[in-house]
């Protein structure tokens, strides 16, 4: 991973008003991977849609960590069915184009 392609966590925290222990639950549980170096931990930039995601679920809909982990669960498993369903149909498609 190069560091270009990180952001300071702290520097997050700033950025969208949210308390650096929130950011530490999150990567306790596995929502989010930071990356560590000279003891100031980094944020890469492919995780913050993510990221962004889980701070409207925690702050807008009060819901804590346990739910979110849930709620990921379940999103990921939805985008996993929805890939697919759409390979199906393309297989699908190929067979029935084929007669």
């Amino acid at each position: 991973m190069q560091n270009e392609h990180l952001i300071s966590a702290s520097e997050f925290c700033t950025h969208y008003q949210v308390e650096y222990a929130f950011i530490s639950s999150l990567q306790q549980s596995g929502l989010i991977e930071t990356t560590t170096i000279k003891n100031t931990a980094f944020i890469d930039v492919a995780q913050l849609q993510n990221l962004e995601k889980i701070i409207r679920l925690h702050y807008d809909l009060d819901i804590n960590i346990e739910g979110i982990e849930a709620i990921t669960s379940l999103l990921n498993r939805m985008e996993n069915m929805q890939q697919e369903i759409t390979y199906l149909r393309n297989k699908l498609h190929f067979y029935e184009g084929s007669e």
